[in-house]
């Protein structure tokens, strides 16, 4: 396949370098005081695009989510949502997120979150609104992942808010749906755009088996870096890259 995408290997390398640099916000050593409970698991929410139900298990936001689960069986928390499900998404990283169960979140509960959110087309729309909900009640955000991101009406996929330590955009430019070709930064002093990666499958298309038929005859090229495996090890290597090993 010719992309412009950079390469698993040397991506990974890089995002481990932008997480360890991350991790000393982190650290022991700059916290006042000791925490009143552990801290809560990783939350990994993901978005499906389209009316995709969740356990539709043909689309790759269902495949990672259910790989991260078997390789993270304990340490983290993974949801998968319908993408006009942002509400109930963003009740449950409440919940989650409220280790003493009090309906309220403390200060600390919401240092201590370690959320990632993800999703392809208007589910990677999502991704940024939910970011952005987060982001009035003081909740920060690890990173967000776009694929082919396609913006919902009242929503705004291009500037990522400021709650958001990381943000990274792939997107195929071809057929009548086709993502996003940049996002930036509300406030570049809190946000790393880390890329927007294109991808192009006009000269070698991808075989997304499965899939329904108007997919394939409508939004080939959308469909497409959905079922793109190179696209989706890149995604997965940037969210382990958050996830310390000890959350195994």
């Amino acid at each position: 396949m010719r992309h412009t995408g950079i390469s698993t290997g040397i991506l990974l390398f890089c995002f481990l370098g932008a997480s360890l640099a991350f991790g000393g916000a982190d650290s022991p050593n700059s916290t006042t005081g000791s925490a009143a409970f552990p801290a809560r698991p990783a939350a990994v929410i993901g978005f499906m695009g389209g009316f995709v139900k969740p356990d539709a298990r043909v689309h790759s936001v269902v495949q990672l989510a259910e790989h991260l689960r078997n390789l993270y069986p304990a340490g983290v928390y993974v949801r998968v949502f319908e993408n006009h499900r942002g509400d109930q998404a963003y009740h449950e990283i409440l919940r989650h997120l409220d280790a003493d169960k009090d309906g309220k979140l403390s200060p600390e509960e919401k240092r201590q979150a370690r959320i990632i959110i993800f999703g392809h087309s208007w589910g990677a729309s999502e991704t940024v609104t939910l970011a952005r909900k987060l982001e009035k009640l003081g909740i920060p955000v690890l990173l967000t992942i776009q694929v082919d991101s396609v913006s919902k009406r009242g929503e705004n996929d291009a500037v990522i808010p400021p709650n958001v330590a990381e943000a990274v955009n792939f997107y195929q430019p071809h057929g009548l749906v086709h993502g996003r070709q940049e996002i930036r930064a509300a406030d570049p002093e809190h946000t790393e755009i880390v890329g927007n990666f294109r991808f192009d499958y006009s000269e070698q298309p991808i075989n997304c088996q499965g899939y329904p038929w108007f997919n394939h005859l409508f939004m080939r090229s959308h469909t497409e870096i959905e079922c793109d495996p190179k696209v989706w090890e890149q995604v997965e290597a940037l969210i382990q890259s958050k996830l310390s090993p000890e959350t195994v």
